[in-house]
C-alpha cells in the first residue's frame, strides 16, 4: 500500500510518501509545498492545490491520510489552515484517492504510542521507523511522514480486525 501523508497549512504543506507491506516501510518520497507569504490566498490556496495534484499523479497513492486541524488560540491562523487543509483534501477527493483523518492524539499514539508525545518525540520515532539518516525537515514533513505511519498502523489494524470477524 502506498499511502501519501500530509501535514495541512497554508505557508507549508508537509508531504511524505511510504510504502507499506507485510509490516516494513520503505520511503519514497518526502518533502515540503511552500508558498510566499505576500501571496493572495487564492494564489497560494492554487499552489497547494497543483503540488498536491502532482503528487498525486506522480505515486499514485492507495491512500490519502491528512492531519485534523488542530485549533489553537490564533483563529486567523487556524483559518488559512483550514483553508490549506479543505484543498488538500479537495485535491484528493477529486483524483478519486481514499481519504483518511487523523487527529494530531491519533498521530502520536501511533508513532509513539503515547498520544502526548512532545515533537521531538514524534520526529525521533519518524527517523528510526522508516530508518532514515536524519531527522526529516521542516517540522511538517516529520509530522506528515507521521500521519502516513498512523494510516499503515491503522489499516492494517483494520485489516486484522475484518480477519477475525471472517
Amino acid at each position: 500500500m502506498i499511502i501519501l501523508g500530509i501535514d495541512p497549512g497554508i505557508a507549508i504543506v508537509g508531504y511524505g510518501v511510504v510504502e507499506y507491506v507485510g509490516n516494513q516501510f520503505h520511503t519514497i518520497s518526502y518533502g515540503a509545498i511552500t508558498t510566499e507569504a505576500g501571496m493572495k490566498l487564492s494564489d497560494r490556496l492554487r499552489d497547494i492545490s497543483e503540488s498536491i495534484h502532482i503528487l498525486i499523479e506522480r505515486f499514485k497513492p492507495d491512500a490519502f491520510a491528512i492531519e485534523e486541524l488542530f485549533f489553537n488560540t490564533n483563529v486567523k491562523t487556524a483559518i488559512s489552515v483550514a483553508h490549506g487543509r479543505g484543498v488538500c483534501l479537495l485535491s484528493a477527493s477529486v483524483q478519486g484517492v481514499p481519504i483518511y483523518e487523523y487527529t494530531p492524539l491519533q498521530v502520536k499514539q501511533a508513532v509513539c504510542g503515547y498520544g502526548r508525545a512532545d515533537k521531538k518525540q514524534v520526529q525521533r520515532m519518524v527517523t528510526s521507523l522508516l530508518n532514515l539518516e536524519s531527522t526529516p525537515k521542516p517540522d511538517d514533513v516529520a509530522d506528515a511522514l507521521a500521519v502516513a505511519i498512523c494510516h499503515a498502523h491503522n489499516a492494517r489494524y483494520q485489516e486484522m480486525v475484518h480477519e477475525e470477524s471472517v
